[in-house]
């Protein structure tokens, strides 16, 4: 498997070797500068793939015939949306997964509180989901998302153990903060894109079109597109004979410290 390590391998044993041709066999030095281009895109592309397990393992989905899959949401809780959706949850008995940002749960403690009570999962999104998250350092990360972890305890009760990663972007700094929090690193296998989508339909057919068993759904409680469709996702899933279930049940991981 292509990873962080192999691929970095990879570029120093490379590296040397052209170091080493060079000296007897003298060739223009952009050859170098590709070599380091193509390795800066590998890194790029490990980044911003959660599911490739570039610099960390990431389960995504699972592995499994039976008919079964699980719906997560990201970025809450906002007032906007999230009731509306735990509503219609309530309404189809269904149990969902939703990655909080910590200082949205400070914001909306009963609403965090609802969360935990319908029987739905708290998972860590970070506690500031800051848009230079991915340049933090590994210790200003570990106290971030450990900042989440306290705040849901003092307000919810419990301590998350799953991790979802802000923008699903990683790196050697994330992992360091992960293995240090014990947490376990959660993707998805159908990006909805509701976030950048403005038409109901488009947003229905995409995630109708991707449903396999084992499936997890990304959804996000501050999107007016996943709300309006949300209710008819869960009819037409069923209808084809598929049972939603808890994040952590398909996946069967331990959701709490």
């Amino acid at each position: 498997m292509l990873n962080f390590n192999t691929i970095t391998v990879a570029f120093i044993v490379l590296l040397l070797a052209l170091i080493g041709v060079h000296f007897f066999y003298s060739f223009p030095y952009y050859v170098f500068g590709i070599l380091v281009l193509l390795y800066a895109v590998a890194l790029f592309y490990g980044s911003y793939n959660l599911r490739s397990n570039f610099y960390l393992k990431t389960i995504s989905s699972a592995q499994t015939d039976r008919p079964q899959i699980a719906i997560s949401f990201d970025d809450g809780p906002t007032p906007a949306y999230t009731p509306e959706i735990l509503n219609i949850l309530n309404e189809h008995g269904v149990k969902a997964a939703f990655f909080c940002i910590g200082k949205r749960v400070k914001e909306n403690e009963e609403l965090a509180r609802r969360l935990h009570e319908e029987g739905h999962l708290i998972g860590n999104h970070s506690y500031s989901h800051d848009m230079w998250f991915d340049l933090f350092s590994s210790k200003k990360m570990t106290e971030d998302l450990q900042l989440m972890n306290d705040t849901t305890a003092k307000v919810v009760g419990v301590k998350p153990r799953l991790f979802r990663p802000p923008y699903g972007v990683t790196n050697p700094n994330l992992k360091k903060a992960i293995r240090k929090g014990n947490f376990t690193s959660v993707g998805w296998s159908i990006r909805s894109m509701d976030t950048v989508a403005r038409d109901a339909r488009k947003l229905y057919e995409k995630v109708t079109g991707s449903l396999k068993p084992g499936a997890v759904i990304l959804f996000h409680d501050t999107s007016k597109a996943t709300l309006d469709i949300l209710s008819r996702f869960i009819q037409h899933a069923r209808e084809k004979g598929y049972e939603i279930v808890r994040l952590d049940k398909l996946l069967n991981l331990e959701p709490y410290a």
